[in-house]
């Protein structure tokens, strides 16, 4: 199948191209930064999902995962608008077999940034409007949503021994996850499952029960 993923230069993009192509998948990435994996597999588009102009024909699309993200003054624009005009574009259509979302627990706690927060809730409440209107292809549409990742954009707290203390105050399962076992529950979601759809699975290690954010100054 072609697997088009946006955010593939670092983090859990990364980690969720690497493993489609492990997998034997065809794999189409956008990103803002130069390719960071080199594969036979592996074709690399590197623009700014918010110029739509700028977005190519790739031709079939089989599964879509909206990974790219930002935590600035431009979540709503890139985290919600660009997911969605992305979506319409390469997911909503008869050759699709899922579709999948990176959200945020946040977006159900609200415990973070206020536009973050905003655009990823968005994220929640767009999903089951994709989910009902894919349905008619046999497709599914989900996002998944993680706690913390350790990821090269959390580092300012991950290496502070104070907050990550305090984080893992808050962590029950007391770490973050890997982007590696991010890839895991994507594949699952759009590649095993099936059946599930219109769903936004938390994955956070029980952050999302205490419902405290720690973060940086």
């Amino acid at each position: 199948m072609k697997i088009l993923i946006t955010g593939t230069s670092q983090g859990i993009g990364k980690a969720i191209a690497r493993l489609f192509l492990k997998e034997g998948h065809e794999v189409v990435g956008f990103d803002r930064q130069q390719p960071s994996i080199e594969h036979l597999c592996y074709i690399h588009y590197r623009l700014d999902v918010r110029d739509y102009e700028s977005l190519p024909d790739i031709g079939e699309v089989n599964i879509l995962i909206n990974n790219a993200g930002t935590q600035n003054e431009e979540d709503i624009d890139v985290n919600l608008k660009a997911l969605i005009h992305i979506t319409e574009k390469y997911g909503v259509q008869d050759k699709i077999h899922s579709i999948l979302n990176i959200g945020s627990a946040s977006g159900h706690t609200g415990s973070e940034f206020p536009e973050y927060c905003a655009s990823k809730g968005g994220v929640v409440a767009y999903t089951k409007n994709v989910a009902l209107r894919v349905a008619r292809f046999g497709a599914t549409c989900n996002s998944l949503d993680p706690g913390g990742v350790l990821t090269p954009l959390n580092e300012c707290v991950m290496n502070d021994k104070s907050l990550w203390s305090q984080i893992m105050d808050e962590t029950p399962l007391k770490k973050w996850a890997t982007p590696e076992e991010i890839a895991q529950w994507a594949y699952f979601l759009t590649v095993t499952n099936t059946f599930c759809t219109g769903q936004s699975i938390i994955v956070d290690g029980g952050e999302s029960i205490n419902y405290h954010f720690v973060w940086k100054d």
